[in-house]
């Protein structure tokens, strides 16, 4: 049994808490004051608004100011924060990571500005080999146990295997790889391309129309940028083709946040409004901030992703919904 603290109690962070401790591991989660609005019903029943189930009564719920209480005697951190406040939660969490054996970063997106990736963040503050995990794992369905396989990546082996040994059961899979900068980016351009297909999706709601052949257009255009991009900074651009490209932004296209936000926005909504009602209800719609991202990146290395760039001009710089589908 591992001794295992989820610090961020975001949708993805609770779900694999309740995995977690259904496997037998003792299990915090800790919410920041970011969680201020989903922290009162996980104390007091139990509950995520985002996620089906109750969470196991062995997961110790914490408050912001009970940090200390939440990272005492942890063995593995799992890092839940949004890529802009990685390295703020970093600082927070410090103190408690020399004694960590693994220290896992589940966050999708760059840190804003320096377009660094999540475990160079976590790397650069903690000074500590970090786990990057992706693939297709929605939260909802971890929450249920419903099958899946995740990837994870690291350069240290050591840290890979425990987290792997702590995170793996028959419902859980895990594949690892040794391309982190590959599995990351592959993080954060499938929220994109999933914005985009609920774009589309939105849009055929709304004209009564079933827009399946721009769908497949659109998913197979959303590939190839994705491993243009890996390739382009320093990736394999065969981890575009697996899990942690390919399969994530598939089930993500077909049911996670992104995409929801995505229909949303299709159908008519301002897209700050859609945002906004999403992170009420305690979901953080990553594609959004990972949209401006891939914009940035694609113009430091002179690509030409024009459905990243697409959906970036939609949701930043005012264009309307239809323009997706040029």
């Amino acid at each position: 049994m591992a001794r295992i603290t989820v610090f961020g109690a975001g949708a993805m962070g609770t779900a694999l808490a309740m995995h977690l401790a259904r496997r037998g591991e003792e299990v915090a989660l800790w919410g920041s004051e970011f969680d201020a609005r989903v922290l009162p019903e996980l104390r007091d029943e139990g509950t995520h608004p985002a996620l089906p189930g109750r969470i196991p009564e062995s997961v110790r719920v914490h408050g912001p100011d009970e940090l200390e209480d939440a990272a005492k005697g942890v063995e593995i951190c799992v890092l839940g924060a949004n890529s802009g406040g990685a390295r703020s939660l970093a600082g927070l969490v410090k103190p408690a990571v020399p004694q960590a054996a693994a220290v896992v970063s589940i966050a999708k997106g760059l840190e804003p500005d320096t377009m660094k990736r999540m475990s160079e963040v976590y790397t650069e503050e903690l000074g500590h080999p970090v786990v990057a995990v992706g693939g297709p794992a929605l939260a909802p369905e971890v929450a249920e146990a419903q099958p899946c396989v995740a990837v994870f990546a690291c350069p240290d082996q050591d840290a890979l295997g425990t987290a792997v040994d702590a995170f793996r059961s028959p419902r859980y899979g895990v594949h690892t790889t040794d391309d982190c900068p590959g599995l990351e980016l592959c993080g954060t351009a499938k929220n994109v391309g999933a914005i985009a297909a609920g774009i589309v999706e939105g849009l055929a709601a709304a004209r009564e129309q079933a827009n399946k052949n721009a769908r497949a257009v659109l998913f197979t255009q959303a590939v190839h940028e994705m491993a243009d991009l890996i390739e382009a900074a320093g990736g394999r651009r065969e981890t575009a083709l697996g899990l942690a490209g390919m399969g994530d932004l598939l089930v993500t296209s077909l049911g996670g946040r992104n995409r929801q936000f995505g229909e949303v926005v299709g159908s008519g909504s301002e897209p700050h409004r859609a945002e906004e009602e999403m992170e009420a209800r305690g979901m953080t719609v990553e594609g959004v901030e990972s949209a401006r991202d891939v914009h940035v990146l694609a113009e430091r290395h002179g690509l030409d992703l024009r459905l990243h760039e697409a959906v970036y001009r939609v949701i930043h710089e005012g264009e309307p919904p239809e323009s997706i589908l040029e």
